[in-house]
């Protein structure tokens, strides 16, 4: 359902698709309900293996300067249909949601199966298992290339549906910043999709990777050759 805009909100959500097309990034609006876990792989794209290799390796920068309001101040409406990124992707990852008065907030719903846990996981608004993932962590971008972009970029970057999921919470806060040379989902079926998906947001984004983390890349996609990355959402 599509909420009619203010005035304000509809400028606010015309000067964000403005600073995306100024930052060559495009975002596209997810399918609702689609109980789908967002950057999921497939044959959306370019081989995930031979994609590492086009990325640049340099060594981790310094996280000085890093604080989550470099990146915006809470969830913003991206592509213009009235809903914060937060609530489009859980519309998008759970199934059976229930909304409030029929509009963006999700109430409830289900999280069919977790992708780091592979857990069925109930979602309940206020006291919920679940959180909504950075793929590539904001602090891990930060360190790699986001502190010398412009703020609209790295706001486009945080609310990207290409790098958010919808996660068990507890998993999550295990991860922290962690990349691929220092974490992996505990479901090993996910490993190779969650991989490709941090490839895809770092070649889109022109973030770089250390040379452990190429390596960690290319040890888990190995395993799975015809691992594509993930198409727009």
């Amino acid at each position: 359902m599509r909420r009619t805009l203010s005035p304000a909100a509809g400028g606010a959500a015309l000067l964000l698709a403005a600073a995306l097309a100024l930052t060559g990034c495009t975002q596209e609006r997810p399918g609702a309900g689609s109980g789908a876990s967002g950057g999921s792989g497939g044959t959306g794209g370019a081989p995930a293996l031979g994609a590492v290799d086009a990325l640049t390796v340099k060594g981790r920068a310094a996280k000085s300067g890093y604080a989550r309001e470099e990146f915006g101040r809470g969830w913003r409406d991206t592509d213009g249909n009235g809903c914060g990124t937060r609530e489009d992707v859980l519309r998008r990852d759970l199934t059976g949601t229930r909304l409030r008065d029929g509009r963006c907030t999700v109430l409830s719903g289900v999280l069919e199966s977790d992708p780091y846990t592979g857990r069925r996981l109930e979602f309940r608004r206020g006291r919920s298992a679940v959180d909504i993932d950075h793929v590539v962590a904001l602090s891990d971008a930060w360190q790699k290339g986001a502190r010398g972009w412009t703020r609209a970029k790295r706001v486009a970057f945080a609310n990207d549906p290409l790098n958010l999921l919808a996660v068990d919470a507890r998993a999550n806060r295990r991860k922290s910043d962690g990349d691929a040379a220092t974490w992996l989902p505990a479901n090993k079926p996910y490993r190779c999709p969650y991989v490709a998906a941090q490839v895809a947001v770092k070649r889109k984004y022109g973030l770089w990777v250390t040379a452990g983390e190429r390596d960690a890349m290319k040890r888990v996609l190995s395993r799975c050759p015809d691992q594509h990355l993930p198409a727009e959402r």
